[in-house]
Parts: structure tokens; C-alpha cells; sequence
């Protein structure tokens, strides 16, 4: 490809995220700025808020913050929790990894269980060091649920179970920033008290938006403690959004965005979009294993609906693969992220996808191993395509 010249065709887009944005929500912020103190916005306001409670699958507030899914992670932790309180953290990866080091630099006192980025967290770990603290000094558990560096999903239902069976009162908060909308997540049935979200990935919006969706203990908790805080603060958000208004300027063309990718995940139905994410994963792995390649993640019952990371063979830099998928075909995957750097790559199947999108990219991305040189058995991408064939609806 000539350099500064327009490719033909497509972009592939399969990073895990930011996804691709369909037409019908591109079009939905194709809309005039409107009078965010105005009925029209009002309307708007009350539809988003209550409409994003179902993809959380709960009924209790979710607020909305015009930031990235870092800033749900540190509203999260800021609105709860106090400088020097103690919180059991698990690394499964890279942003694991952030998430303890944004704590760190709030004040708190993170305790990083090991893994070796290639499992999700123990819940049996966590339960034995919560029976360990006696005094309940630890004040919450902080998850990833999809692990996006690794691919590498956590059991959030068992986690609960650990932290209720050591009879501990720490909160639970978890980050679904490349889960939510992708992979099963019940944010009420396995009481969470934090989740974190954002808008890029499975909800199919650009970045700009984040979400905090609270638990009563967790509102309880923001009202007798948490940190010095105010764009974070959950108190005036929740007063406001009450009477579908906003303390603050909102990002009033993404929640026309989002109202559109709400009313897209409900015609679709969650079941049926975590089943299409699953298959394609599937898919996917299918692929990998027909071209004699390992899949980081080592515990199958942890694969991730989301993306799959592929080890490189030994000896072969993942960068310089990505280099040659992007130039000859015009296909972005993800890199790999702190220590996994160069040596895996990243498929992202998520979002707004189908089995032909998902074709194209296996497609370009065994042509892309055997341009690089990258030892392979060809192959994987038909073996993708009869997964599909067989099991298309």
C-alpha cells in the first residue's frame, strides 16, 4: 500500500475495542446540538437511564459519566472507598494491572493476589484470604470480569459466593468495560455493588461515555464515606438524573447514540447477543487451533466471548505481524499489552458483527501469517468457515 494513498474498501477494525460504530447509531449523533436544560434533552434522559439498567441487568440507578471507562474506574473507587483503606485486587492482566495502580495513587492500600495473566482469579483464593482478615480491614474486592489484554473471563457469580462464604463485608466491584453487552454480566442476581462499564466496545459507540451502575450498599457506603471528590461525585449525579437531568454539560450526542444502541440490543435480545458472541469466539478459536497456534488464555472454561490473544511461536514478534496485516490488508488487531508485549495478538469479535466481518478477518489474518513467515498449518480459516456453515441458525 502506497503510503498516504486511500485503501480500497473497508477498514477491518478488529481490535477489542474501540469497535466498529453501525450506521444506525453513526446516524442517531448525526443529530443538531439540542438545550440540555430543555424537554427534548429531558426525554432523552429519561430514556437512556432507564434503558441502559437492562443491559446491566438491574434495577438499581446506573450513572453516566462523559469520560472513558477510566473514569468509571476511579468514580468507583473515589465514591466508596477512603484514602489507606485496604482492597483485594486479582492481576489477569494489563488492566488489572492500571486499575491497582489508579488505586495506589488515591490513597489506598491494594493487595495484587498473583496470577500469571493466562487464568481468571481464584475465588477460592479470595476467599481464604478474606476468612484471614479477622478484622474486615480489607473494604473491597475489585475484579476484571473480560480481562481485555488476555482475554481471560472471571466468574463474578463465584467471586460473591467466595466473599459470602468468608462472612466479609467488603464490597464488590468489577470492571465489564469489554464485557458489558458482549458476555452474559447481572449486575442484581450476583449483587454486585460497582460495575464499571464504558461505551466502546460491546454497546458499538464511539469512546466518550462511562457507567457506574451502584448497589443501595454502595450508595450507603458514598454517603458516610469515600474521598474528597466532585466531577465523580454519585450524590449530585443521582439527584439530578432523578428528574432525568445532569449536574453537568452531557455528552448529549453520544446519549442520542446510545439510546439508539439501546433500542438495537433490544431487538436483538441479551440472550441472543451473548449466544452470537459466544459462536463467534468459537469460531474464532477454531481458527487458531487449525493453524497449530496456542491461545493464551489456558483455563478453556475462562475463554472470553469478547476476543481472543494468540501466542506468537517462539522466536516471532507479534508487532511485526500486525504491521503486515495492516498494510497489506488493511486489518487492525490488537497488540499486545506490558508483558505480553510482542508476543501476542489480539482478535476482537465483538460489538457489531457478523459471520462474514468475522470471515474476512480470519481470512486476513492467516494470509497476514504467511506473508510474515509466521510457522502455521494453513487451514484455520476453513475450518472458522465450516464452524459457521454448521452451526448457522
Amino acid at each position: 500500500m502506497r503510503l498516504n494513498s486511500h485503501p480500497s474498501g473497508r477498514h477491518f477494525l478488529q481490535i477489542p475495542g474501540p469497535t466498529n460504530v453501525p450506521d444506525r447509531i453513526l446516524r442517531a449523533m448525526d443529530h443538531p446540538t439540542i438545550d440540555h436544560r430543555g424537554p427534548e434533552f429531558n426525554a432523552l434522559a429519561h430514556k437512556v437511564l432507564h434503558g441502559v439498567r437492562h443491559i446491566f441487568q438491574t434495577k438499581q440507578p446506573v450513572i453516566i459519566f462523559p469520560a472513558s471507562g477510566t473514569g468509571a474506574w476511579e468514580a468507583a473507587l473515589a465514591n466508596t472507598l477512603a484514602a489507606g483503606d485496604a482492597v483485594l485486587m486479582w492481576e489477569t492482566g494489563h488492566f488489572a494491572s492500571l486499575w491497582r495502580k489508579m488505586a495506589e495513587r488515591l490513597g489506598l492500600k491494594p493487595e495484587f493476589l498473583g496470577g500469571d495473566w493466562r487464568r481468571p482469579a481464584d475465588p477460592a483464593a479470595i476467599e481464604a484470604r478474606l476468612q484471614a482478615d479477622a478484622g474486615h480491614t480489607i473494604k473491597a474486592v475489585c475484579v476484571v470480569h473480560n480481562e481485555t489484554s488476555t482475554g481471560v473471563v472471571t466468574d463474578v457469580a463465584a467471586v460473591r459466593r467466595a466473599i459470602d462464604a468468608a462472612r466479609h463485608p467488603a464490597l464488590l466491584l468489577v470492571d465489564t468495560i469489554s464485557s458489558l453487552g458482549s458476555i452474559d454480566y447481572r449486575h442484581d442476581a450476583w449483587r454486585v455493588d460497582v460495575t464499571v462499564g464504558g461505551s466502546q466496545k460491546g454497546l458499538m459507540l464511539p469512546p466518550g461515555l462511562s457507567f457506574n451502575a451502584v448497589s443501595e450498599k454502595a450508595i450507603a457506603r458514598s454517603k458516610v464515606g469515600g474521598m474528597a471528590r466532585a466531577f465523580w461525585n454519585w450524590e449530585e449525579m443521582l439527584a439530578s438524573n432523578a428528574g432525568g437531568w445532569f449536574p453537568y454539560t452531557p455528552a448529549t450526542n453520544l446519549l442520542y447514540g446510545l439510546a439508539e444502541a439501546i433500542d438495537m440490543m433490544q431487538e436483538e435480545g441479551l440472550g441472543a447477543i451473548f449466544a452470537r458472541h459466544t459462536r463467534h469466539a468459537e469460531a474464532t478459536r477454531t481458527a487458531v487451533r487449525g493453524w497449530g497456534l496456542d491461545i493464551l488464555c489456558a483455563d478453556p472454561s475462562a475463554y472470553s466471548g469478547s476476543l481472543t490473544a494468540i501466542l506468537m511461536p517462539d522466536g516471532h514478534d507479534a508487532d511485526a505481524f500486525r504491521k503486515v496485516a495492516l498494510q497489506r490488508f488493511n486489518l487492525s488487531l490488537g497488540q499486545g499489552l506490558s508483558k505480553v508485549a510482542g508476543k501476542v495478538f489480539r482478535i476482537g469479535h465483538l460489538g457489531d458483527f457478523n459471520d462474514l466481518m468475522l470471515m474476512g478477518t480470519l481470512s486476513g489474518v492467516e494470509m497476514a501469517l504467511g506473508l510474515a513467515k509466521v510457522p502455521h498449518t494453513a487451514g484455520g480459516a476453513q475450518a472458522a468457515m465450516t464452524y459457521l456453515r454448521d452451526t448457522a441458525q
